[in-house]
């Protein structure tokens, strides 16, 4: 037989039999996966299957002994808040010590300074209080003081903060507020300190307050800030505001 050009050579030339047929295009290559397994359980993270128990056993008291460690730091650092709040209190009055208050008039003018968005401060000064002392004791002075502070807190916002500075004297930072605003707060205070009655072991005690306001803004520093309303306090003490 003559072979023509092109066709295939001998015994290794095969044709496909047209009775065969012919593999789908959409027939799958290979079987399907076998069903992935669920997940087993794990300890941090690695399959307790590749574990011993030993090393189980290690792993879940190590993992007891952070959690335990999380709670204790957890309680301390509660601890550290209550002990910083108490530093910052007034050993005798319900409102910060004098410390603690100049720190909130440093936020109030690093917030003006900031932000362009001043407060005020209020310095009182209490009249009375030393007639209160040597008529009634001292123990009827730090019951009036003991009043005062409580009545002042009851009767500025929560942004505010009261201090005491010393003494018969208390600070006030009213946060955001002008100084027209201030100064209206500061007499409502006044009026409030002097119609409000303090009542001590069945006596009444009476006190006012001389008061000053200074804006805390831009520019100013705490030094200064604290002089200047003692100055307007004094100021308007001595009938000259």
């Amino acid at each position: 037989m003559r072979i023509r050009p092109g066709d295939p050579t001998g015994a290794a030339a095969t044709r496909r039999d047209p009775a065969s047929p012919a593999r789908s295009a959409s027939a799958p290559s290979a079987a399907p996966s076998a069903a992935r397994a669920p997940d087993s359980a794990s300890i941090m993270g690695v399959p307790e299957a590749e574990l011993t128990p030993n090393v189980q056993r290690a792993l879940l008291t190590l993992m007891g002994e952070v959690d335990q460690l999380r709670r204790e730091t957890e309680a301390l650092r509660a601890k550290v808040r209550d002990l910083e709040s108490l530093a910052d209190r007034d050993v005798f009055l319900p409102v910060l010590n004098r410390r603690a208050f100049l720190r909130e008039v440093s936020k109030a003018l690093a917030l003006a300074e900031r932000h362009d968005a001043p407060s005020s401060l209020i310095y009182l000064d209490l009249n009375g209080f030393k007639a209160i002392n040597d008529s009634h004791g001292h123990a009827a002075g730090d019951a009036a003081l003991r009043a005062v502070a409580e009545l002042i807190a009851a009767h500025v916002r929560e942004t505010d903060a009261v201090g005491r500075l010393g003494g018969d004297e208390f600070g006030i930072v009213l946060t955001l507020t002008p100084v027209n605003a201030a100064e209206r707060k500061a007499r409502e205070l006044v009026e409030t300190l002097e119609t409000t009655p303090i009542l001590h072991e069945g006596r009444e005690l009476k006190v006012g307050a001389a008061w000053g306001v200074r804006a805390l803004e831009a520019g100013i520093d705490v030094n200064t800030a604290m002089a200047q309303a003692d100055a307007a306090m004094y100021a308007r003490k001595m009938g000259n505001a």
